[in-house]
Parts: C-alpha cells; sequence; structure tokens
C-alpha cells in the first residue's frame, strides 16, 4: 500500500489534526486517511453501475431484454484492425 509524507505542517493544524481524531475516536493517522479519502472520492461521485441500472429502471429494461440482447450478441471475437 502506498505511503505519503507530509512535510512542512504547521504546529497548530498538527494539534488541530490530533483534536479531531480524538474526537473521532481515531488515531491522528486514521483521521488523515479519512480527510484524504473524503476530499477526494466525494460520496456525491456517480457511481456508473448504480446510474446505467437507473436509466435502465427508468426505459423499462427487464432481465428478460437483457438475455434477449445477449443471446443476440455475436459469440465471435472481434478482429483487430490492420492498416497495412
Amino acid at each position: 500500500m502506498p505511503a505519503v509524507t507530509i512535510r512542512n505542517l504547521s504546529e497548530a493544524t498538527h494539534r488541530a489534526l490530533k483534536v479531531r481524531a480524538a474526537h473521532h475516536g481515531r488515531s491522528a493517522e486514521a483521521e488523515m486517511r479519512e480527510i484524504l479519502d473524503a476530499a477526494v472520492r466525494p460520496e456525491t461521485r456517480l457511481h456508473l453501475g448504480s446510474a446505467l441500472a437507473e436509466r435502465s429502471r427508468r426505459l423499462g429494461l427487464t432481465n428478460e431484454d437483457l438475455a434477449v440482447l445477449d443471446q443476440a450478441r455475436d459469440a465471435l471475437p472481434a478482429k483487430p484492425l490492420s492498416f497495412e
């Protein structure tokens, strides 16, 4: 797992981080992980699978519709393009 080192963190920020971590019952390191996760992976991000499932429901697609599409799909592998 990757490791990150944060240099030149002010004493006031470090102290505030420790207080925040104690308030949440975590170590300072666990608190930093939580802060970074929340910053780069917000809960409001688009979840592609959920978005596609919702779109299918709105269109009225059923499992039977998807089974028909699977049967109609060409089973042969695609041939790579040749530029020669």
